[in-house]
């Protein structure tokens, strides 16, 4: 029989647009102040039951206090917060149902990999062949079968990550945090741990929240994510939609490249929404239900990768603009490109160009005079 793949059920999971749906996790009004700074400011936030959940954000944006607060390790001066509709805001953390990974792992140098696993088993005193059960299985899941008897300086920097997530799941809590937890692991393990990440949560049905700088990351792994800035929520949605569809320019910049330029609607005829540049003249984009009037200031956002490169002048009349290749940097699967646009006193536009073939010859060169344009449907328009 063929085993159906996590993506099949991910693709179905979507609580949050199910009005019948009972959070799992309630945040209400929460704020958390340390002085005179407000780290966390009046966040609401709901997750549910085998949602995989990142809150994504700068260093000091207020995603780690956030965590801290839902395991019990900080106190939120103002607001409540729900498990399974029970008010934990100030239950400590030992007696939550919530356990977390942290980033440095925080494994015992002197305890086997199996003691580590049994740790917190111990202390709540379940009999010694549970104990040994849960350990065994743990060491399966998380494919590390016959490595318990190693400390953790004998192990590789993911082998030792494996072992903090398989102490954090022994103990099998409804909500698993996990803070920044491929940061110290190079970027083709971080890459392949993120997707066993992924297919080990769907097999455990465990709810994650996932605390990230990363956005690659976040939008690799998430069901939902959480754009945070200043102690606030910017924009929650899944992954797809915050890239597509942000809310504003701080959400678009940071949520991968974007170039955007600045104009002025000229006119709107239903979807069609026309907009005058001084970088790149007349823009026409396709946004639905547009609810933009004649001479307001916008922004329009061009993802690099949305953008066409050519010698040659587009037949197009809109969405098109001529400048020169300023830089090129080869990433391996992408190209990027940096084009002057607007001359000495222009500024650059990024376009991404996918490597679709071995050719050694590249079809672009530094100082080439080129064009580039775009489809009605891949710019957005941003608020100022």
């Amino acid at each position: 029989m063929r085993r159906s793949s996590p993506g099949s059920l991910r693709r179905a999971f979507q609580p949050w647009n199910d009005p019948n749906a009972k959070p799992l996790i309630e945040f209400r009004g929460v704020t958390k102040r340390f002085g005179s700074v407000t780290a966390v400011s009046e966040v609401s936030l709901s997750l549910y039951r085998r949602e995989f959940f990142a809150l994504l954000g700068p260093s000091g944006c207020g995603k780690t206090t956030l965590m801290r607060m839902l395991a019990g390790f900080e106190q939120p001066d103002a607001g409540e917060i729900l498990l399974d509709g029970v008010d934990i805001t100030a239950v400590p953390p030992h007696l939550r149902p919530v356990n977390m990974m942290f980033q440095s792992y925080a494994l015992f140098p002197h305890l086997s990999v199996a003691d580590n696993i049994a740790y917190g088993l111990k202390r709540e005193g379940l009999p010694r062949a549970e104990i040994a059960r849960r350990v065994a299985e743990m060491l399966a899941l998380v494919k590390l079968d016959g490595l318990g008897k190693r400390r953790p300086d004998q192990l590789s920097g993911g082998q030792r990550q494996r072992v903090a997530l398989a102490r954090a799941l022994a103990k099998r809590p409804k909500l698993l945090l996990l803070d920044e937890p491929m940061a110290a692991l190079d970027r083709k393990l971080r890459e392949a741990t993120q997707f066993e990440l992924m297919d080990l949560q769907s097999e455990l049905g465990t709810t994650f929240m996932v605390v990230t700088h990363d956005q690659d990351e976040a939008m690799t792994m998430a069901d939902r994510m959480a754009v945070m800035d200043h102690g606030g929520l910017v924009q929650i949605g899944p992954p797809d939609v915050i890239y597509e569809a942000p809310v504003n320019r701080y959400v678009a910049e940071f949520v991968g490249d974007i170039n955007v330029l600045e104009g002025k609607v000229v006119a709107v005829e239903g979807d069609l929404v026309r907009i005058e540049t001084a970088l790149a003249g007349m823009v026409e984009l396709d946004e639905e239900a547009p609810a933009l009037s004649i001479g307001a200031a916008v922004l329009v956002g061009l993802r690099p990768e949305k953008i066409d490169l050519s010698h040659d002048e587009p037949a197009q009349s809109f969405n098109k603009v001529a400048g020169e290749i300023w830089d090129i940097g080869y990433l391996g699967d992408v190209t990027m490109i940096q084009v002057m646009v607007g001359g000495d006193s222009g500024r650059l536009i990024k376009v991404a160009l996918t490597n679709r073939t071995r050719r050694a010859a590249r079809p672009f060169a530094w100082e080439d005079r080129v064009w580039l344009s775009w489809d009605i449907e891949a710019g957005l328009v941003l608020p100022r």
